[in-house]
C-alpha cells in the first residue's frame, strides 16, 4: 500500500473513532460495570476468609470498620479500579454528548437566524407577494416530488381533504377548519393556561397524526412566537386537490 493510502486510511480511522467515541465510551463503561460486579463477587469469599482470620487473631473480638477494611480491602482493589475506570468512561461519554448537543443547538440557531434574515431581506427587496409566490412554488415542488402513491396515508382525521405535512412529507386527510381549530386551541394554551411551550408532537396529536421521533424536541415557545400555520392549494399527481400545510412560524429546537 502506498504511503498516501496509509495516511488516508489512518485519517478515516481517526475520524471514525472520533465520531463514535461517545458510543465506545458508553459501551466500555457498561462492560466495566458488569466486570466490576463479577470481580467483587469473586473477591468476596477471600475477603470473608481474611476477616475471619483477623477475628481469630484478635480472639474473636468484634472488628471495627477500619480493621475490617484493612483486612479485606485489598481483595476489592481490582473491582474498585475497574469500577472507577467505568465511571470515568460514562462521565466522559456524557460530557462529549453534552458538548455535541450544545454545538448542534448553536448550529441550528445560526441556521435559523440566517434563514429568517434571508426571508426578511427577500420580502424587503421583492415584496410580500413575491415571497408568497416563491413559497407556493416550493410547495408545488414538494408535492410533485412526493406524490401520494409513494406515501402512506397516515390518518383519516375528520375531514375529506387530502393534506400534506410539508415538514415531514406525510399525506393525511383532514380539513382547514380542523387544522385551524387545533392551532387556535394550542395557542390559547400557551397564552392563557400557563403552558409557555407546545411541542410539535402535541400539535400532531391534536390533528390525529402519528408523532415523530424529534417531535418532542421541536415546538413553539410563547416568547418567540405562536403557532402560525400556512396553507397552499396544490394538485397532487396533477389532478387531486391537496392542501399543503407548513408553518409561518417554524417549530424551534427546545434546547433550554
Amino acid at each position: 500500500m502506498k504511503k498516501t493510502d496509509w495516511k488516508s486510511a489512518a485519517e478515516k480511522l481517526r475520524l471514525s473513532l472520533k465520531r463514535h467515541t461517545p458510543g465506545i465510551l458508553t459501551g466500555t463503561g457498561i462492560a466495566g460495570m458488569i466486570t466490576t460486579t463479577i470481580l467483587a463477587v469473586r473477591a468476596t469469599p477471600e475477603a470473608m476468609r481474611r476477616i475471619e482470620a483477623k477475628k481469630r487473631a484478635e480472639r474473636e473480638r468484634k472488628l471495627t470498620c477500619a480493621e475490617t477494611v484493612q483486612a479485606a480491602g485489598r481483595c476489592y482493589i481490582p473491582a474498585a479500579v475497574t469500577g472507577g475506570a467505568s465511571i470515568a468512561c460514562l462521565i466522559g461519554a456524557s460530557a462529549m454528548n453534552g458538548r455535541r448537543n450544545a454545538a448542534l443547538a448553536t448550529a441550528y440557531t445560526l441556521a435559523e437566524t440566517s434563514l429568517r434574515d434571508y426571508r426578511a431581506k427577500v420580502i424587503e427587496t421583492m415584496g410580500e407577494r413575491k415571497d408568497a409566490g416563491m413559497l407556493e412554488a416550493i410547495d408545488h415542488d414538494r408535492v410533485t416530488k412526493n406524490p401520494p402513491e409513494r406515501e402512506i396515508l397516515l390518518a383519516e382525521g375528520n375531514g375529506q381533504t387530502l393534506c400534506y405535512d410539508a415538514m415531514f412529507g406525510r399525506y393525511f386527510y383532514s380539513d382547514i377548519e380542523t387544522l385551524r381549530r387545533a392551532e387556535n386551541k394550542l395557542n390559547r394554551q400557551m397564552t392563557t393556561m400557563n403552558e409557555p411551550y407546545i411541542s410539535l408532537n402535541e400539535f400532531y396529536m391534536e390533528i390525529d397524526l402519528p408523532t415523530v421521533e424529534i417531535g418532542d424536541e421541536l415546538g413553539w415557545n410563547v416568547n418567540k412566537g405562536l403557532i402560525e400555520l400556512r396553507f397552499s392549494s396544490q394538485l397532487a399527481n396533477g389532478r387531486t386537490p391537496c392542501l399543503v400545510m407548513s408553518y409561518s412560524v417554524a417549530p424551534e429546537y427546545d434546547y433550554f
